[in-house]
């Protein structure tokens, strides 16, 4: 069987969040009733002219900076012809040869080691206008077709990339370390259901024969509504470009490029039409709006503004604050509001290894079984420094230091003062060895096991010196009883 290797560009589209459109006043906002949000300009009606919301171009440029892309001085817009019921203007307000932002890059890497890190290009960032939403009513088989128009002329940026992505998971990759980017820097929400971000994937063959190297039509990819539809969808499409290769041995340019759709229920791809050249669109200046010229200035007030990126938080958790890079990666996943919270707790504790440890997992675990998104959690960032704190002073039982975790953010009381109502206090560690002394003088057999070398016999003790004292530390039990039995 013939080797091949498949080839995956994808074009992100990203709806920026400025409050009003793209070339005219009216809301962005997200569940407003049908074509309530438009107005002449985004309708295209005769004599309505647009005017260039500049928050864009500025969330534009913020963004381009951040995936280290050249910023022309110049750019322009241009109109893109097609014909849609959802495109009112008969076009859409884009941009051609000359984009905002081109020449890009983006690295992506795996915590579980399935593919190396590697650098994938960016080819352009540029903006364009969102057209309407088609609503098709077939189920109820009246075949009806529904127009919303309240999404034209919202501004969307248009991420493409080189087609550098060789399966699909590092697309996924690509797809989860430029969302993160996107929401540490605030240009956007990314909500997938709300079509804030949507994904259209390039995809086609090289394939190794005895005859040279083969390459299959590319296919273009749509409806892709979540990130894992996009794995789906890519990993279906390169097995079924094979096995059509195998069948009619079609090479690129004996073929025309297709745009398929892909239908999550079935888990296939289906033919939708022939796909379009940019000639088809019959791209010109348009005539309505004034160039966009970017200064040096303007750039290096951007640059400056512009937050840390992920990966650069990355490297510091690992340089500043010797975390492994893994917990590095699972703290900076959670985003920045998380982010800014452990960094607080450390200032407090001074301990980034735990903080790390009952954020990602203790904090995780009881936001998920409450049912509360992080910014419901009734626990500052001081208060569980000092949680932290008095575990590591050995002022609080590691073995109940959950429990006033959680007494914590039912009550919003501070630790000293929940250890005081739960009775909870440092244990002597003379106390702690008279206590291991009658434990083992009731326990010859515990003793015997243990010098014959079933250390794991400890454990009945363990749960005696609970009973007997539960502010015991089980593990200094542990080690009391092990020194006191190799004395003996």
């Amino acid at each position: 069987m013939p080797d091949y290797t498949t080839i995956i560009g994808l074009e992100v589209h990203v709806q920026l969040a400025t409050h009003s459109k793209l070339f005219c006043g009216c809301s962005t906002r997200f569940g407003a009733e049908p074509n309530t949000q438009t107005c002449p300009v985004c309708l295209g009606l005769p004599g309505a002219l647009p005017v260039m919301n500049a928050e864009a171009v500025r969330l534009a440029v913020m963004t381009g900076l951040a995936l280290d892309c050249e910023i022309p001085a110049y750019t322009k817009w241009d109109r893109k012809q097609y014909f849609y019921p959802d495109l009112p203007k008969g076009y859409q307000i884009s941009q051609y040869d000359l984009p905002l932002t081109q020449k890009g890059r983006l690295e992506i890497r795996d915590d579980k080691e399935r593919f190396a890190s590697k650098e994938v290009r960016i080819t352009r960032a540029h903006l364009e206008e969102d057209a309407g939403k088609s609503s098709h009513d077939e189920a109820a088989g009246k075949g009806d077709s529904l127009i919303d128009l309240n999404r034209t002329g919202t501004p969307l940026l248009e991420i493409v990339s080189e087609p550098d992505l060789r399966n699909s998971l590092e697309a996924r990759a690509y797809l989860d370390e430029l969302k993160l980017l996107l929401t540490y820097l605030g240009v956007s929400d990314c909500n997938m259901q709300e079509g804030s971000l949507r994904v259209d994937a390039n995809v086609n063959l090289h394939i190794e024969t005895p005859a040279g190297k083969v390459a299959t039509p590319i296919v273009e990819i749509k409806n892709l509504n979540s990130f894992r539809a996009v794995e789906r969808a890519l990993d279906y499409e390169a097995q079924r470009q094979f096995r059509e290769w195998e069948e009619t041995g079609k090479k690129l340019g004996e073929a025309p490029k297709t745009t398929r759709g892909w239908d999550d229920v079935a888990g296939k791809t289906k033919a939708q039409r022939s796909k379009e050249e940019s000639a088809d669109y019959r791209y010109f200046p348009d005539p309505d709006l004034a160039p966009v010229r970017t200064s040096p200035e303007q750039l290096a007030k951007a640059r400056a503004e512009l937050p840390p990126r992920p990966a650069e938080l990355r490297e510091q958790l690992t340089r500043e604050h010797k975390l492994s890079p893994y917990d590095a990666g699972v703290l900076v996943n959670l985003g920045r509001p998380v982010l800014d919270y452990f960094f607080a707790v450390v200032a407090k504790c001074g301990d980034a290894k735990a903080a790390c440890n009952w954020i990602t997992q203790d904090i995780q675990r009881t936001l998920k079984y409450r049912d509360r998104e992080f910014a419901e959690l009734n626990l500052p960032a001081e208060r569980l420094g000092e949680l932290i704190a008095l575990v590591a002073k050995g002022e609080l039982p590691t073995a109940r230091s959950r429990e006033v975790f959680e007494a914590m953010i039912d009550s919003g009381d501070d630790a000293h003062s929940v250890m005081q109502q739960l009775g909870i206090g440092a244990v002597d560690e003379s106390e702690l060895i008279a206590l291991c002394q009658e434990l083992l003088a009731a326990n010859p057999r515990v003793v015997d096991d243990v010098k014959n070398g079933k250390q794991q016999a400890i454990g009945a003790l363990i749960g005696q010196a609970k009973k007997k004292n539960p502010n015991a530390d089980p593990a200094r039990i542990r080690e009391l009883c092990l020194e006191l039995i190799a004395k003996m």
